[in-house]
């Protein structure tokens, strides 16, 4: 049997290129740096799960810094920064947005309470908040109902990809 031969007009590197059926889409490029001032949840936060939750959500190429905190330091952050005298589950700080450079800090007493109450796996919820801190970081927000209902649809979408349920039907 002879092999194929690519015809005169096209291109060696459109031949080069061509996706293969078998391959997975490629992602943005992504430089993680995962810091953990709360060391509770280090064996739940893989770096291998925490890049691939912040991939599944990335536009762009990205610098991402995740740093999971205690209760001290999520309340002092969110104070700070936005006026609001408790900790919170997932805070954002974008830089830029293209190439995206942004912070995600996570406060670890706060997602475990929540994920407990919720009745869902701490990855799960972990995974969610990355997920929506990512987009934050990319421009979406949920202050407007009718941002919300696109940033709550658009986390659902990728949340799905994961193989984690939706966690607007709880």
């Amino acid at each position: 049997m002879t092999r194929p031969t690519r015809s005169a007009a096209e291109p060696a590197s459109a031949a080069a290129s061509a996706p293969s059926p078998r391959r997975r889409p490629a992602q943005p490029a992504l430089r993680l740096s995962l810091q953990f001032a709360d060391v509770r949840h280090r064996g739940v936060l893989a770096r291998s799960d925490v890049a691939r939750w912040i991939r599944a959500a990335l536009a762009v190429p990205a610098e991402i810094t995740v740093r999971v905190v205690d209760i001290a330091e999520g309340l002092a952050l969110n104070l700070e920064y936005r006026g609001q005298d408790h900790a919170t589950n997932v805070l954002t700080f974008p830089y830029a947005r293209e190439p995206l450079s942004a912070d995600l800090v996570l406060c670890a007493p706060v997602v475990e309470r929540e994920a407990s109450a919720q009745g869902i796996a701490l990855a799960a919820h972990y995974a969610h908040l990355l997920v929506h801190g990512t987009l934050h970081a990319q421009g979406f927000d949920h202050e407007r109902a009718a941002d919300a209902k696109r940033m709550e649809a658009r986390e659902t979408e990728i949340l799905a990809v994961l193989g984690i349920a939706d966690p607007y039907l709880r």
